[in-house]
């Protein structure tokens, strides 16, 4: 199911909550920036692009749009991208070099004539708020670029911060510390696996840039909006990850045992 809420005035959050057997709940976030030229943060999952629509719809027109910052290329960023570019031909995609070339693989390649390339620690002005690019120090893909929105301090992190949760509630507040803790560390485990072989000084170089840039709120792709106070306990839980469990998933003979019990009820 997709909603959707406002973080601040001004940010608006479209989310789907993705259950995960065995694992727990996945927020899966776009972000809607209101001004006097309209921001949409990624474009939802490919599976759930016609909600998402619906949704976004009651939002904003999609027609007021007039940039998408795709964080990364992955299929629960870009469900709608393509919808989106070929209903509004005012609407331009801030992305990276990498990002286009991916993208240029795919069933949606970016026209290069609406795209705004954008490297880490460069910004870019946009109507009335400077956006500028960060990288986070925990990805899935190379492409990956969040940004600080200097109207209203956001810090936009892409997958970075995500968490698996028992439930997804409308702020990470709201999440018992030690869930979110065990969340975060589980989601970084998963999603960026060449995290327990980094050389850990650097890591904590990586965080400490990150704990330096003060923000008002963490919007995350995949945690629920977090207020900036909390910034130094996500990234606490972060430094906990190079040194957790490695994450192995089910092999064959666990899914053959999985179906083997599925089997139909009688009425």
């Amino acid at each position: 199911m997709t909603t959707c809420f406002t973080a601040t005035p001004g940010v608006d959050v479209i989310t789907t909550t993705a259950d995960i057997p065995a694992l727990g709940s996945l927020a899966i976030n776009a972000f809607v920036l209101h001004g006097s030229e309209p921001i949409l943060v990624d474009t939802g999952t490919v599976a759930g692009g016609a909600e998402f629509m619906s949704v976004l719809t009651s939002v904003i027109d999609p027609g007021e749009l007039r940039w998408i910052w795709l964080t990364h290329s992955d299929f629960d960023h870009i469900g709608s991208l393509a919808t989106l570019l070929d209903a509004n031909p005012n609407l331009r995609v801030i992305t990276s070099f990498l990002g286009v070339g991916i993208m240029g693989l795919s069933s949606t390649p970016l026209p290069m004539d609406r795209v705004h390339l954008v490297n880490a620690g460069q910004s870019v002005t946009v109507g009335d708020r400077r956006l500028t690019a960060v990288k986070p120090p925990v990805y899935d893909n190379p492409i990956t670029t969040g940004f600080v929105d200097d109207r209203t301090g956001i810090l936009f992190s892409s997958d970075c911060f995500g968490a698996l949760l028992p439930a997804v509630p409308q702020t990470a507040a709201e999440v018992d510390p030690d869930e979110l803790r065990a969340g975060q560390v589980r989601w970084a485990t998963i999603d960026s696996p060449w995290v327990h072989d980094v050389d850990r000084d650097a890591f904590g170089h990586a965080l400490d840039r990150l704990r330096a840039i003060e923000p008002t709120m963490v919007c995350s792709s995949h945690l629920p909006p977090a207020p900036g106070a909390m910034l130094d306990v996500l990234v606490d839980s972060l430094a906990l990850a190079p040194a957790a469990d490695r994450f192995v998933g089910p092999d064959h003979a666990a899914l053959e045992a999985m179906l083997a019990g599925m089997v139909d009820v009688p009425a």
